[in-house]
């Protein structure tokens, strides 16, 4: 995982750059000539699949904490490892889930703005903190922006740290093993919640 997020998180950025640029060049939202329309339309479209992924990110990281969590519980009931690896995973994961939430929030705040700030919604917002519309929907934005970028980055680290810990889990398990004179059988690049079977993470 500490391998394949890196990339994701990079793409996730990536996507979120496009779509704050193609709103940055559209000059006049309020225009109805069919060249300015169409540049509102791939924004919105761009924005929305750029909410989407970067969500589904946040979302596989998730994925991966509860995976590896159930697999340290799992694990250190088999072999008498005590609490100490599960619980260290755990205050792992409860301290970036809620990044993770404010993260997705900021997106869904970005399009909910976004679509009242679009002259055809005919919502009537005004805009916030004595910006209008159009510029509170772009200070929103850069906030997501740079927030979800420093949210990627705690979630690698909280990766990295969750890796060691399952690293430290594997070798109690090797040692085990070995002086019970147990066969140990490395899998790499997978995780699984069956004790016998000896793993490394990603």
């Amino acid at each position: 995982m500490s391998r394949i997020f890196p990339t994701l998180a990079v793409a996730a950025v990536v996507v979120m750059l496009v779509a704050f640029g193609l709103g940055w060049v559209i000059e006049d939202a309020r225009s109805i000539q069919p060249d300015k329309m169409s540049q509102v339309s791939l924004h919105m479209f761009v924005g929305l699949g750029a909410l989407v992924f970067v969500s589904l990110v946040h979302s596989i990281v998730l994925t991966y904490f509860m995976g590896t969590g159930r697999w340290l519980e799992e694990t250190s009931k088999a072999y008498s490892l005590g609490d100490e690896y599960f619980a260290a995973s755990k205050r792992i994961k409860y301290r970036t889930i809620p990044l993770m939430v404010v993260g997705i929030f900021t997106l869904v705040m970005v399009g909910a703005i976004g679509a009242m700030a679009d002259p055809a919604s005919g919502s009537g917002f005004t805009g916030w903190f004595g910006l209008d519309a159009a510029r509170t929907h772009f200070a929103i934005a850069a906030t997501a922006v740079v927030l979800n970028l420093l949210i990627h980055f705690i979630e690698f680290q909280a990766v990295r740290q969750n890796g060691e810990v399952i690293n430290m889990v594997l070798a109690d398990v090797h040692r085990i093993r070995t002086e019970r004179g147990l066969p140990t059988h490395p899998v790499a690049g997978s995780v699984t919640n069956r004790p016998e079977v000896v793993v490394t993470d990603n």
